[in-house]
């Protein structure tokens, strides 16, 4: 038999039977980076995005293809956004020949920011996450985004004769979108709830906006979580949700936490 027939006849180790009859719920890759188009603001955006794939594995099969996983990642060429997500997540599953996965994407993305008073213009990053997962038949998706915010305490406020102390936090926003959400409105949900949003470039003018602003909103972790949770609960778009809050204390050399769930999440 020549070289040519050889690799025509290569065993397919994968689909072969295993006989210790255990099933495996998710098998796949992990902390694969690869590139990512993102639609953000009415634009695209080109970014890396660390991404972790999976299928279930049934009791009689070896072991999953592993390189399928690759290849559907290289055939993204188009930007994600929910409905689109759905489609490549099913597409996924089609190539594994599976029933249940689990996709899950963290990047960085960028919104472009006027600063409140002088309107000078520069770029805010902010942490974000696609994950869209099968079970049982039902296909679940959720968007998430971290959002860095200033808080100021208010019993700070209240006990000092001048100044209360302040710091930044860092709120997390995770939902599940039962139609479209774009991701400037998710960061506003946080941006809108804190003592004051922040901006990468500021002048004198705007920070003592921001300074006074802080200081006549100041917010606990506990107020800041909630009147993130309001936010949410108002929006008929969003399902089921959780929202993180730390506060980087800056009289402690700890983080204040908060957090609020609405339903089981991902």
């Amino acid at each position: 038999m020549n070289k040519l027939t050889d690799a025509l006849h290569i065993p397919d180790t994968q689909s072969a039977r295993d006989e210790r009859h255990i099933a495996i719920q998710r098998v796949g890759v992990k902390d694969v980076r690869y590139p990512l188009q993102l639609a953000v603001a009415g634009a695209v955006q080109s970014t890396a995005a660390l991404w972790t794939l999976d299928v279930a594995l049934p009791a009689e099969q070896k072991g999953t293809h592993m390189s399928r996983f690759v290849a559907w990642l290289d055939a993204l060429d188009t930007p994600l956004d929910l409905s689109s997500l759905r489609v490549r997540h099913a597409d996924m599953l089609e190539r594994l020949h599976a029933h249940e996965g689990r996709i899950e994407a963290a990047f960085d993305f960028f919104l472009r920011k006027r600063a409140p008073v002088s309107g000078v213009s520069s770029l805010l990053d902010y942490k974000g996450r696609w994950i869209a997962e099968t079970r049982a038949g039902a296909t679940t998706l959720w968007m998430e985004v971290g959002v860095p915010v200033k808080s100021l305490c208010p019993c700070s406020k209240e006990i000092s004769d001048y100044g209360a102390h302040n710091q930044r936090s860092l709120v997390t926003v995770r939902v599940e979108p039962l139609a479209p959400i774009e991701w400037h409105e998710l960061v506003r949900f946080a941006e809108d709830s804190a003592s004051s949003e922040i901006w990468p470039m500021l002048k004198r003018s705007d920070e003592k906006w921001v300074t006074e602003r802080a200081y006549e909103n100041p917010k606990f972790v506990e107020d800041l979580v909630r009147d993130v949770a309001l936010r949410l609960n108002a929006d008929a778009r969003v399902g089921r949700y959780a929202v993180d809050v730390e506060n980087f204390e800056s009289i402690h050399n700890h983080s204040a936490y908060a957090r609020i769930e609405r339903g089981p999440l991902a």
